[in-house]
């Protein structure tokens, strides 16, 4: 009798970031994937993480850089500047220069290049997109969505969702203004001499409650996310052992939505149930639509951040998910206790508007959520 499967996520304290530690496996075996670092402020709690981790066993499947926003950049850039890399790593998907130029095998500018740097120094070239044979981590225009099994022919499936190669193109633009006269795009000599004299990167260094007023909110405009950065995430299905989860990092709700549309088709099935859905872009407004909602049934929304910036969650986008979720009632789990979480703590909210909120039970700690 095989032992029984798990499947679990840990929200690291990242402030206003994203740091996502996946355990899945069984009694016999624990593998793992990191996604994002979260900004170089909170990497001593991924480096505690790490150091938690048993000598023997530090190897991960797969680091996922979703994209190029320091919240979510940073983090990984101080591990990989350890020499050796204190994990062993099968697999990194991230987007870096050549991946954004049309047709090229191998998003702001610094921080990729300095991590496409890292890349080339502490690893092999077959651990970079190696999933993808090297090329761009992208959802092509047409055809099957692509699919990855990690480890064997019974490990965790990932299905990707975003980014498109508009996405992309829109961020090889950003990404030249960002660099400025500093570091020619791809040069990796140069941005190697930067980050070496970067210190931070060294090592050893009042709500709405009436349906009524509720619905005319959400009938609102939506107020379209088009940062260039967070159109580029990459974002994918995670399913394992009958148990799944979205992982959103910051994508654009209208390429999630395709792509979901897309997935439904070819499964044959009108909506999407998975056990979590990592909320995209910390809960801002500008990335969750009714559209989206309307294709996942999930009874988790994970909020990864502390509000510190840019006041995230929007009330208007959490009121979206307790309208407009398939599931009912939503769960919402907030990693951070903090003047945008708490508003939805008190209990006559909850049973007012009709949904549950959950807060990290150990503060300062990790928020492990089990599948």
């Amino acid at each position: 009798m095989s032992a029984a499967p798990f499947f679990r996520i840990e929200m690291l304290p990242a402030r206003h970031g994203d740091c996502l530690f996946v355990e899945y496996g069984d009694a016999l075996r624990t593998r793992r994937m990191l996604i994002d670092g979260g900004p170089i402020a909170t990497y001593r709690h991924l480096e505690a993480r790490l150091d938690a981790l048993p000598q023997g066993d530090r190897r991960f499947e797969l680091v996922v850089m979703s994209h190029v926003d320091t919240d979510h950049v940073e983090g990984l850039v101080r591990l990989f500047a350890n020499k050796p890399v204190p994990v062993r790593v099968v697999d990194i998907w991230f987007n870096g220069w050549s991946h954004l130029q049309a047709g090229g095998r191998v998003l702001g500018g610094k921080q990729g290049e300095f991590l496409s740097a890292l890349i080339v120094r502490r690893f092999d070239a077959g651990q970079w997109n190696r999933a993808f044979a090297g090329n761009a981590v992208v959802v092509p225009d047409t055809g099957v969505l692509p699919e990855y099994t990690l480890a064997d022919a019974h490990g965790m499936r990932l299905t990707l969702l975003s980014p498109t190669r508009a996405k992309l193109d829109r961020m090889r633009e950003r990404w030249k203004k960002d660099l400025g006269a500093d570091i020619n795009p791809g040069d990796l000599e140069s941005a190697w001499t930067s980050l070496s004299r970067r210190k931070a990167y060294l090592p050893g260094q009042g709500l709405l409650g009436t349906t009524a007023e509720l619905d005319a909110v959400l009938r609102r405009q939506l107020k379209v996310d088009k940062a260039a950065a967070n159109g580029s995430s990459i974002a994918f299905l995670a399913e394992f052992g009958g148990k799944s989860c979205l992982f959103l990092a910051d994508a654009h709700h209208d390429v999630i939505t395709a792509s979901l549309r897309r997935l439904l088709a070819q499964r044959g099935e009108a909506v999407l149930r998975v056990d979590a859905v990592k909320v995209s872009h910390h809960g801002s407004a500008g990335n969750i639509s009714d559209e989206l909602l309307a294709l996942i049934d999930s009874p988790r929304f994970l909020f990864s951040t502390n509000g510190s910036q840019f006041r995230h969650p929007d009330a208007e986008a959490v009121q979206r998910i307790i309208a407009r979720s398939v599931h009912q009632p939503p769960t919402l789990c907030f990693n951070y206790e903090s003047q945008t979480t708490l508003r939805w703590a008190p209990a006559e909210r909850q049973a007012g508007l009709g949904y549950i909120a959950e807060y990290n039970p150990t503060p300062g700690e990790p928020y492990v959520i089990e599948l």
